[in-house]
């Protein structure tokens, strides 16, 4: 008799609670997936775009040209581009030796928004936690 009705028991179990579940986290999932963006983390100013203060750590410049060449004002040679693999080794030498010195991004004003991105997850991959624009003043 006993057997009967643990066979019974294992039978009756209710699924469609496990079912509403798993609708609901579809339905969040739907949501929030085109709300999140994939990017390079950049830590904007919050203030008027007003000078730098001088401080006693030189700033790391990489910058990119109009082309999408890539240069480190660091070492040898800062007049000539270097590749991907260069430019994170040398960044990764600078962040370990000094992990506090500042990387500022510079690019030509007609470089492709696409390079700037592609330079900033370099970075970002170096270990540099942010960088600062360059930008002239427009007057």
């Amino acid at each position: 008799m006993q057997r009967r009705a643990r066979k019974r028991l294992m039978a009756d179990i209710n699924v469609v609670p496990y079912i509403d579940v798993m609708l609901v986290l579809l339905i969040i999932f739907m949501i929030t997936a085109p709300l999140v963006t994939q990017g390079v983390k950049v830590d904007l100013p919050k203030a008027s775009s007003e000078p730098v203060p001088p401080s006693d750590l030189i700033p790391l410049m990489v910058s990119v040209d109009r082309e999408g060449n890539y240069y480190v004002e660091h070492g040898d040679d800062p007049k000539s581009p270097v590749d991907n693999e260069t430019l994170i080794t040398k960044v990764q030498g600078v962040m370990r030796y000094k992990p506090e010195t500042p990387v500022l991004v510079g690019g030509d004003g007609d470089v492709v928004y696409k390079k700037v991105t592609k330079l900033m997850t370099l970075l970002q991959s170096a270990g540099v936690p942010s960088v600062g624009l360059l930008t002239d003043s427009e007057e």
